[in-house]
């Protein structure tokens, strides 16, 4: 678990276990979901206020969604950030928990999770600038959590060029509909994840609209656009999907009735050879020029007008 002070805007110190609040500025405490328990106990030692029970609850369940709520003495942000390494194919993500006091952040997130700490490191860093209040420094954090959700944007848009190639390629039937599926649920996710987290963030800034300041209201202002344009993103991506498959089986009925036609020309084209053919092949004595020596030559010239005939008269209504 650690414990950092942050204070004037630029000064970042390590605090010891046991040691209370700062007497400038305010403390960050942050910690992984195996120090659940111990994060809660020392949340309440260092601010005298228990947490409710609810809100305990809420951070032993890793399935929670994007949400805010408030009391009198904290206010409790629940964030849904990316797990590390997640790619365009799975969305996977984890719950990142914030309980603000006057002069305390307290965060928990996941193991695997490296926002906090690149973020905390980066405060290390002479002449960083510092948060001066607990808003900031959650701006920070929830800034960078949606940089790595608007990062994904590439990954899935070259996803969503591939599916679109292998959907109208002619030559190679797609068959893969259970991976479309797949990728599409996905991105319903995406899009469902970024609705709970503009409501979280938009709640969250409603609460504290009196007492941010304005830098902090542009701030807030600049990341839920941020969170929208991977909504929209996330929305364009599925109508893209829609028009794909749409493209798709409209290509497939083109090829099915090009191939139709086709038939049916020849099929018209060698009726009428077929009937000549059938009359002449009749068991007969008396036919025709059935004993010439140049009936042979004579009907297959005649099959060759009728099917030089029929084909000008295709190509005159342009069904060829």
């Amino acid at each position: 678990m650690q414990r950092v002070a942050l204070a004037n805007g630029m000064e970042c110190t390590e605090r010891q276990p046991g040691e209370g609040l700062p007497a400038e500025g305010f403390l960050w405490l942050d910690a992984t979901y195996d120090q659940t328990d111990q994060w809660i106990a020392e949340i309440e030692a260092l601010t005298g206020t228990r947490l409710y029970e609810d809100h305990t609850l809420d951070v032993h369940n890793l399935g929670h969604p994007s949400f805010f709520n408030s009391t009198d003495a904290y206010e409790m942000i629940v964030f849904r950030g990316l797990v590390p390494g997640t790619g365009q194919v799975h969305i996977e993500t984890r719950p990142l928990f914030f309980f603000r006091f006057d002069r305390l952040l307290a965060t928990l997130h996941p193991v695997e999770s490296r926002i906090t700490g690149q973020i905390r490191e980066r405060y290390r860093v002479p002449g960083a600038r510092i948060p001066r209040n607990p808003d900031e420094l959650v701006h920070r954090l929830l800034s960078a959590t949606i940089d790595q959700y608007l990062d994904l944007r590439g990954a899935m848009t070259t996803r969503l060029e591939k599916w679109q190639r292998d959907l109208l390629n002619p030559r190679r039937p797609f068959n893969d509909w259970h991976g479309l599926l797949e990728q599409r649920n996905e991105v319903s996710k995406l899009a469902h994840l970024s609705e709970g987290q503009l409501d979280a963030v938009q709640a969250w800034r409603a609460a504290r609209f009196d007492q941010l300041s304005d830098e902090l209201q542009v701030r807030f202002t600049d990341l839920s656009e941020h969170i929208q344009r991977v909504l929209a993103h996330a929305r364009r991506i599925e109508t893209q999907i829609e028009s794909a498959v749409q493209l798709h089986f409209s290509a497939v009925s083109h090829r099915t009735s090009e191939i139709i036609r086709t038939l049916t020309l020849i099929t018209a084209i060698f009726m009428p050879l077929t009937l000549i053919t059938g009359i002449f092949g009749m068991n007969f004595e008396l036919i025709p020029g059935l004993h010439s020596r140049y009936g042979f030559w004579l009907i297959l010239g005649g099959m060759a007008i009728v099917v030089i005939a029929m084909w000008i008269y295709f190509r005159s209504r342009r069904w060829v």
